[in-house]
């Protein structure tokens, strides 16, 4: 007997101030998970997996209602419980795991107080044996000197360790189900292995169930035993992993395998005059300590290293978080000083210059961020958001409007888009729309930081077929920022891999990937998910 049983389940959007029918975002789905196994949920943004988890877990917020179907739980009907008993069933019959876990994580309480909470709301244990608990569970997942790391605040661990945190208390009451809500979508290859490494032992330890809800393929074609594809709320096939990406049987699960990049195709690197130059740049961050603040040593976040970037090239510098990249493009911004070494544009030097003199190159250099919804200001139309840099960079157009609306139609968006907000879009054209910005003030280099790692695969090879377009139409050159080795071969030309501030290996993307030098390079490569 199955687990967990989940039949014709439908949630709908109740009416409110802009739909007078209640309007279905989950429609009748049906699906079993048996224990020891991985079911993954697979889908883009939009398709209804979260919703589904938030369901099971009986949370949805008061604007969605399950309008049918049924979920039971080793037998016993979630549906029919008390919210008192339900909350007896959270965390230690099922458990969830959010993507991100600085905002699922307490900041005012340390990591060891909040794994005790859940132990404590579900358990009867003395203090002693609750810090006892929680010091095994953090050992558990691999958080290294768990006596003391229980101590600590979220903001004193990395990403891979908060992660692993969310997954300790989880697995604290040792339930029977847990629910993996894109778990990895935001961190490093190498911290993305380790993590589903730890899924995968625990769930042979405890013989666990777990739903992992993904868009990466990759992690499906390594983890899951059953894939469920879902598209517009509805599952439009199931089948075990094996066969499902050998001979899919729907058009839409056709389209997200094959949206991954070519990974065995290399760009020809273009032998043009070299735009950018950074040469033994340093960025070095004092440490204060004392009552007088003096300062005790450096953090070096970019220690003496020199790149070059060609016209109408791509050059993509890799690395774990904390390797120094974006302090690199913020580098080559004037955002950050340099406590050594020069930086080139075009033959002139342009480190030290003051925010007067470095304004004529903003519009040659331009940025587009990881989170393109955070870099817009909500309360500006798309109209007002293109018009800014264009006015306040002095770009002169003889028709604003007819402009505008190109540019929009570049980057694969409708003319009739100018007057809408960033909240009205998708994430992916919210990021079309942050490469438009870019555009429109016709710059000759491009520092793209992160720009595809939060998009659906789909999404993400959409963008990155745009900026290669863009880069043929009009000579751009990309510093290609990146922890994604899955898509160098399709985007980059030249790749340059940067660890603790330094650059270990460089050459063009074939030599890199098909014959790395470094062992740090080797790893990153090894830790890319890859399809069966």
């Amino acid at each position: 007997m199955a687990l967990l049983t989940v039949e014709n389940l439908s949630v709908q959007l109740l009416p409110g101030r802009h739909d007078d029918q209640p309007r279905t975002l989950v429609d009748n789905i049906s699906f079993t998970l048996d224990s020891g196994e991985i079911l993954a949920l697979v889908g883009e943004s939009g398709s209804g997996k979260s919703l589904t988890s938030l369901a099971l877990m009986r949370l949805l917020p008061e604007v969605l209602a399950i309008s049918s179907g049924a979920v039971t739980l080793g037998g016993d009907n979630l549906f029919a419980l008390t919210e008192n008993d339900m909350n007896r069933v959270r965390g230690k019959r099922m458990a969830m795991v959010f993507q991100e876990p600085q905002s699922s994580l307490n900041p005012v309480q340390t990591v060891g107080q909040q794994i005790a909470e859940v132990l404590n709301l579900h358990h009867s244990l003395s203090a002693q044996q609750t810090q006892q608990r929680v010091v095994d569970l953090l050992q558990e997942v691999g958080i290294p000197d768990p006596q003391q790391r229980a101590g600590w605040y979220p903001h004193q661990l990395s990403g891979g360790q908060k992660q692993r945190v969310m997954i300790a208390m989880a697995l604290a009451c040792e339930p029977e189900l847990l629910i993996a809500d894109e778990p990895t979508t935001a961190l490093d290859v190498t911290i993305q292995k380790q993590i589903l490494t730890l899924l995968n032992e625990l769930r042979h330890k405890r013989q666990l169930a777990v739903l992992l809800i993904t868009h990466d393929m990759g992690v499906v074609s390594e983890m899951a035993d059953r894939v469920a594809v879902m598209r517009h709320g509805k599952i439009v096939e199931q089948a075990p992993a094996q066969d499902f990406f050998h001979a899919p049987k729907h058009e839409y699960s056709r389209m997200l395998i094959h949206s991954l990049p070519d990974r065995s195709h290399f760009l020809a690197s273009p032998t043009q005059a070299a735009l950018l130059e950074l040469t033994d740049i340093k960025v070095w961050f004092p440490i204060r300590k004392g009552i007088l603040q003096r300062v005790a040593d450096y953090t070096r976040a970019v220690d003496g290293i020199s790149l070059s970037i060609g016209r109408g090239e791509t050059l993509a510098l890799v690395g774990e978080s904390g390797s120094g990249k974006s302090t690199a493009g913020r580098a080559i911004l004037g955002l950050e000083a340099l406590a050594g070494g020069s930086v080139s544009f075009d033959g002139q030097r342009i480190d030290g210059l003051s925010r007067t003199q470095f304004l004529p190159l903003r519009k040659r250099i331009q940025v587009i961020f990881q989170d393109p919804f955070s870099s817009m200001n909500p309360r500006m139309s798309v109209r007002e958001i293109l018009s800014e840099g264009m006015v306040s960079l002095g770009v002169q157009v003889a028709d604003p409007e007819a402009e505008m609306r190109a540019l929009l139609q570049k980057v694969g968006l409708e003319a009739d888009h100018l007057d809408r907000y960033p909240h009205e879009f998708s994430g992916g054209q919210r990021q079309r729309l942050a490469i438009a910005r870019a555009i429109a003030v016709k710059p000759e280099l491009i520092i793209c930081d992160e720009p595809t790692s939060a998009l659906d695969v789909s999404i993400r090879l959409q963008v990155l077929n745009l900026l290669k377009d863009l880069q043929q139409e009009l000579g751009l050159s990309y510093l290609f920022i990146t922890h994604d080795l899955s898509i160098i071969p399709h985007i980059a030309h030249r790749i340059a891999v940067m660890k603790n501030g330094k650059i270990l290996e460089q050459g063009t993307a074939q030599q890199v990937i098909e014959q790395p030098q470094h062992e740090y390079t080797r790893a990153l490569l090894e830790a890319v998910p890859a399809m069966a």
